[in-house]
């Protein structure tokens, strides 16, 4: 039985073969027969034309597998920039609203950075001055709920801003780039008014969830509905085909904020996470970080080994954020003798910030306030729904 498909590459003695299906296949490359040779040339795809009486979103692309599409001529996957691509690639788009795109980036998440995050900030800033009705951001899936907290912290927004990515390429048959881009278009049209991810919440296509950007983290590396609201539930759901837009009570709507931009951020701050046996020594690698954030054990400890050298940290300046390694609940180091031993060298508590979040926010937090007790104190408070005063999901 012979089948038609496209010849992509061969790897490990096999040619591999991309059938109509979508499927790729490994077969030997004697049994394959070319057929029909492609052209050299990519052809140049045309221009669509969008409708202007629909609101306005710009798309600020950082790379990632959503914005990607792959080349069958070379077997290689290269970045969509511009409108056209996308809206060619994914029409339905082309329903919800009118587009501009700005190409801000193309790396891989890995690689991101609080300097392309300043970038970021301020394009996005630009572009809602400029109109935009909302923002969608495209983005590597691995750090984009790093990159979602810190514009949260960044930007005072009145229209919504959109973090997507996708878990698959898109010449898998389950690629899920096509529906999180739709479901990321209806909700940068919608009543929200914040910084938030939307992704797959299932495994099927039925429904994406919005997340807030300061409460999301990815929790499977391949899953399609990979990311999940930690401590609290997602604000908001998008419903698959239908785009019906459902927000809950806490979620801040459109035009509750006074757009700002705050990109000032302090870039010397790391995140580190307690484990048994670890070494004080390895704080010393930290000595003259401005900002340091820990992962600790279950209410927020460490051993106590390792209290003379964070004692020592605090008292030359280094603001140290208690958080903990648990997926629920919050640090309260006051119940153990280890917890009022941290509080005491000058370990703050970090509430149920989750450690990524905390890192960002003290980053942001260190470059907008050089008072240490002032910066304490804007690290324990509720800015942009990172810190809840109760802990009760999950219980």
């Amino acid at each position: 039985m012979s089948r038609k498909g496209v010849y992509i590459t061969e790897r490990d003695g096999m040619a591999v073969v991309k059938l109509d299906s979508g499927y790729n296949i490994g077969v030997p490359p004697a049994s394959c027969a070319l057929t029909e040779r492609p052209s050299t040339v990519s052809p140049k795809p045309a221009d669509v034309v969008q409708d202007k009486s629909l609101p306005t979103l710009a798309i600020v692309s950082t790379g990632g597998t959503i914005a990607s599409r792959i080349d069958y001529r070379t077997g290689s996957v290269t970045s969509q920039f511009n409108a056209s691509d996308i809206l060619t690639a994914i029409p339905e788009l082309k329903e919800i609203a009118n587009y501009r795109t700005i190409p801000l980036a193309t790396i891989l998440s890995e690689n991101m950075t609080p300097a392309i995050w300043q970038e970021l900030a301020r394009a996005i800033h630009a572009e809602i001055k400029n109109g935009a009705k909302g923002i969608i951001v495209t983005h590597g899936t691995d750090t984009m709920a790093y990159s979602a907290a810190a514009i949260s912290f960044m930007i005072d927004t009145p229209v919504p801003i959109i973090f997507v990515g996708s878990q698959r390429s898109a010449d898998r048959p389950s690629s899920d780039n096509a529906m999180n881009a739709v479901c990321a278009a209806a909700a940068a049209t919608s009543d929200l008014g914040e910084v938030a991810v939307v992704m797959h919440a299932t495994t099927n296509d039925d429904t994406c969830a919005i997340h807030r950007g300061t409460r999301v983290r990815k929790m499977h590396s391949s899953r399609r509905d990979a990311f999940r609201s930690l401590g609290v539930d997602p604000i908001g759901e998008i419903e698959y085909p239908s785009r019906k837009v459902t927000l809950a009570r806490d979620a801040v709507r459109r035009g509750t904020r006074t757009l700002a931009l705050h990109d000032a951020l302090d870039p010397h701050c790391a995140l580190i996470q307690f484990y048994p046996g670890m070494s004080p020594d390895i704080l010393k690698a930290y000595e003259g970080y401005h900002g340091l954030v820990i992962a600790g054990t279950g209410l927020g400890h460490t051993s106590t080994l390792l209290i003379p050298q964070l004692r020592q940290l605090a008292e030359n300046g280094t603001l140290i954020i208690m958080t903990t390694q648990c997926m629920n609940g919050r640090v309260c180091d006051r119940v153990y003798d280890t917890g009022r031993d941290l509080l005491d060298a000058g370990v703050i508590e970090g509430g149920d910030m989750l450690p990524e979040a905390a890192l960002v926010k003290l980053m942001w937090v260190l470059g907008n306030e050089k008072d240490r007790k002032k910066a304490a104190a804007m690290m324990q408070a509720d800015l942009k729904g990172e810190c809840m005063r109760r802990s009760s999901h999950g219980l």
